[in-house]
């Protein structure tokens, strides 16, 4: 037999990876959030011309899908960076 604790799904899931992964997710929902409904919220008080258009138009139509795609590369870039170090201490 074994000497070892059998590994389970709650002691996996507080290890510092896990604990950096879940963190970092939260603070990327938080930036989805802002993006998608608070910003969205108050596009009519947003009320200055970028390049000719109103703002709220503006960011409802091209900021906030840029915005999201860097949510997505900075997620994996992140994940890329954090898993290599978990690589590298294990």
């Amino acid at each position: 037999m074994s000497d070892e604790a059998p590994t389970t799904s709650a002691a996996v899931t507080e290890t510092p990876y896990w604990q950096r992964t879940r963190r970092f997710s939260a603070w990327l929902l938080l930036l989805w959030f802002g993006v998608t409904f608070v910003a969205a919220f108050f596009a009519r008080e947003i009320d200055f011309s970028f390049f000719g258009w109103p703002f709220s138009f503006w960011f409802g139509a091209q900021g906030a899908l840029l915005l999201y795609l860097l949510v997505v590369a900075g997620y994996a870039g992140w994940m890329e960076w954090l898993e290599r170090r978990a690589d590298d201490e294990a």
